[in-house]
């Protein structure tokens, strides 16, 4: 089986660039010896010179709408969908990845929380649709105090502090950093991250900017505790890393972190950041183990989603009929092709 698998977002430092580079070198380690995987760097180039049995978008974005050859896409989470002002914002563009993810062989969720967000918002039967975790990096493991000491150096760090990690390019009102850098705290708050002029006007925060991975395992070990302030979270990979870290998470509590995590972590009500402080102020090492699941797990999962695919495109197909709703209490229905 020869699988193109596009590598567009790999270059993308936060989460959706870690679970393709992650995924993708796993995928390359455990091959078996009939296949064969194509890093794909220009999805047009499968309807020109190139043939694949599988296509595979480890994002949204990369779905086509006219994929030559079936098609396997993984979806992160679908928060634009449950706020109807980011539909009106996105416009036309939205709608099609979301068409092209209709149309998929099969769809890879990373909890059952987004598959069911899936089968809810965009339409699609929960039997293509299957549930794959995430998983740590290798380079996420903790450090000794002299890693600790020379990022604490290098990015001006306090002795103790709770830390954000993400990126931080636009203000989104649902992850709370604005409201996280102005609440009362005992600590510090240290954000890592890529950003923009807009962060750099908040006051009482650090900033760390982009870090290599061996530097963010050692901001991760050094740190009191990581808050995650996102209610739209559909795994959260950061808190995974963390605890591989052996530092605790406080969280907002939602479906996919607490499928994710379980007993691993502090949750709290979405929006109440104080709370959320209190609870990641309290926190205690040791912190609990990560899942005990690996990228080379994802990978032969992932395999196995491609081989299924594969045995489906003969299949006679029933369902995947893709619904559109073109007016308020109006529905077409067009029988996918």
């Amino acid at each position: 089986m020869k699988v193109a698998f596009d590598t567009r977002p790999t270059s993308d430092l936060h989460g959706v660039g870690r679970y393709s580079r992650c995924l993708l070198r796993a995928l390359e380690e455990t091959a078996a010896a009939q296949d064969e995987l194509i890093e794909l760097h220009r999805p047009s180039a499968l309807s020109r010179s190139l043939r694949a049995d599988i296509f595979h978008s480890p994002w949204i974005s990369g779905a086509m709408l006219h994929s030559p050859c079936p098609m396997v896409v993984t979806i992160h989470g679908l928060g634009s969908l449950k706020r109807r002002s980011e539909l009106l914002r996105t416009g036309m563009r939205l709608r099609l990845r979301h068409l092209a993810v209709q149309r998929a062989v099969s769809v890879i969720a990373p909890t059952e929380a987004v598959a069911a967000d899936a089968v809810s918002h965009l339409r699609l039967e929960r039997e293509r649709i299957a549930v794959i975790p995430e998983a740590a990096d290798d380079a996420m493991h903790p450090r000794p105090a002299e890693q600790i000491a020379r990022a604490r150096e290098r990015y001006s760090l306090p002795e103790q502090y709770l830390l954000c990690v993400g990126g931080l390019e636009h203000p989104d009102p649902t992850r709370h950093i604005a409201e996280l850098a102005g609440a009362h705290s005992e600590l510090p708050l240290v954000l890592v991250g890529s950003t923009r002029p807009w962060v750099h006007e908040l006051s009482g925060v650090h900033l760390t900017g982009r870090v290599s991975d061996e530097e963010l395992a050692a901001i991760y070990t050094g740190a009191h505790a990581l808050l995650l302030s996102s209610e739209e979270e559909g795994f959260g990979l950061t808190a995974v890393e963390a605890l591989a870290c052996g530092t605790p998470v406080a969280a907002f509590a939602s479906p996919a972190l607490q499928q994710a995590l379980g007993a691993r972590a502090s949750f709290v009500e979405p929006g109440d950041v104080q709370e959320l402080i209190r609870a990641g102020l309290r926190a205690r090492r040791p912190a609990p183990a990560p899942p005990a699941w690996s990228w080379a797990d994802a990978a032969r999962a992932t395999w196995s989603v491609y081989k299924q695919a594969l045995a489906s495109v003969n299949e006679p197909r029933t369902a995947g009929r893709i619904v559109r709703r073109s007016a308020p209490g109006a529905v077409e229905r067009l029988e996918a092709q």
